[in-house]
């Protein structure tokens, strides 16, 4: 039987072994059995209660108001990206034109938060495709990576999310994801290693071939 002190070891190491149990955000059933409002309001109640815990004293002006600034925070800006009701409207059009080169749309805003220690991920995102039928809209390039990034995410997850949505709305494989980013969770606690960042990449179709790779490459320098 595990002692206290194994688990909390156990916990330790697969926070900082990056894990990935699954391709989708684990979410419960019931996630969104109750309104934003009311999530907000007890978000506040704990945040309030980590706070206490803390030692922190909350009658004092500038700390009262964090724990509703913070619960609304969670809920309107850093994680809408959980609540299915935020995804954007991804609606796609005919290549009429007829442009069938890569399409490259690099240095998107990644905005995140790492899982297991809800530090921030900050970085950007580079996406290409070979336009067939259809073609989607620039900007609903920048809109996928921000509303899968608005959620605790592993980047890995966060990669293979996009590239499965653009996969799903271009009907096509002829797809590559590239994410860049710095983890506030390796800079700012742990190893506190400040100058490296993470890579991560997914690619299907023609992409998975070694000289598409190294054209896409060639262009995002």
């Amino acid at each position: 039987m595990n002692t206290l002190k194994d688990t909390n070891t156990s916990i330790d190491d697969i926070g900082d072994s990056h894990v990935m149990t699954s391709i989708e955000t684990p979410m419960r059933s019931d996630a969104f059995a109750v309104s934003a409002s009311e999530k907000i309001d007890r978000i506040a109640k704990l945040f309030y209660g980590i706070m206490h815990e803390l030692g922190l004293d909350l009658n004092d002006d500038s700390l009262s108001g964090t724990p509703h600034r913070v619960a609304k925070m969670y809920i309107n800006e850093l994680f809408y990206g959980l609540n299915p009701l935020n995804k954007p409207n991804l609606s796609t059009f005919s290549n009429k034109y007829g442009y069938n080169k890569i399409l490259i749309e690099k240095d998107i805003c990644v905005n995140s938060a790492c899982e297991h220690h809800f530090l921030p991920i900050v970085g950007k995102a580079h996406i290409g495709y070979l336009a067939k039928e259809k073609v989607i809209g620039l900007s609903k390039l920048n809109r996928i990576v921000d509303y899968y990034a608005h959620r605790p995410q592993v980047q890995e997850r966060l990669t293979i999310q996009i590239f499965n949505e653009l996969r799903s709305i271009l009907q096509t494989d002829d797809i590559i994801v590239v994410i860049e980013a710095d983890h506030l969770c390796v800079s700012a606690r742990g190893v506190k290693d400040i100058t490296s960042s993470t890579l991560t990449v997914e690619h299907g179709g023609i992409f998975s071939t070694a000289d598409k790779r190294a054209e896409f490459f060639n262009l995002i320098k």
